[in-house]
């Protein structure tokens, strides 16, 4: 028996929500997060640096807008200063082997898709 759940969306159409969830899972922000949190749960200053060159406030807010979509959980600690702690949750289970895929293939393919940018660029500027 298929355990695949019935789509309910169409991605084609303008006004249906999957756009927006799409629009979450291809931010380049959103997947390193969801990646760093694989191995279980970070607090926010060791995901900042683990990132590298994230500001605090996009961190914040994407943060924010992955534990909104039930993707990231967020815990609170009571010590001094409190301590928080963010961790995937089993809805973006499915979705990290999916991200590990693509962030492989581009890691794998950089050079090639470098080459074509800078053939097209030079046919380009030879076509200006």
């Amino acid at each position: 028996m298929d355990s695949t759940p019935p789509r309910i969306g169409d991605a084609y159409d303008p006004d249906c929500p999957t756009r927006q969830i799409l629009d979450r899972i291809g931010d380049k922000w959103a997947v390193l997060i969801l990646l760093t949190l694989k191995d279980g749960p970070v607090r926010f200053n060791l995901l900042r640096r683990r990132i590298g060159a994230i500001s605090q406030k996009m961190l914040s807010q994407t943060l924010k807008s992955l534990e909104q979509d039930g993707l990231v959980s967020r815990a609170a600690y009571p010590t001094v200063p409190v301590t928080v702690e963010y961790a995937l949750t089993p809805l973006a289970g499915g979705l990290i082997g999916i991200l590990d895929d693509i962030t492989r293939w581009a890691e794998t393919h950089v050079g090639d898709i470098m080459a074509a940018r800078r053939t097209h660029d030079g046919a380009m500027d030879e076509a200006a």
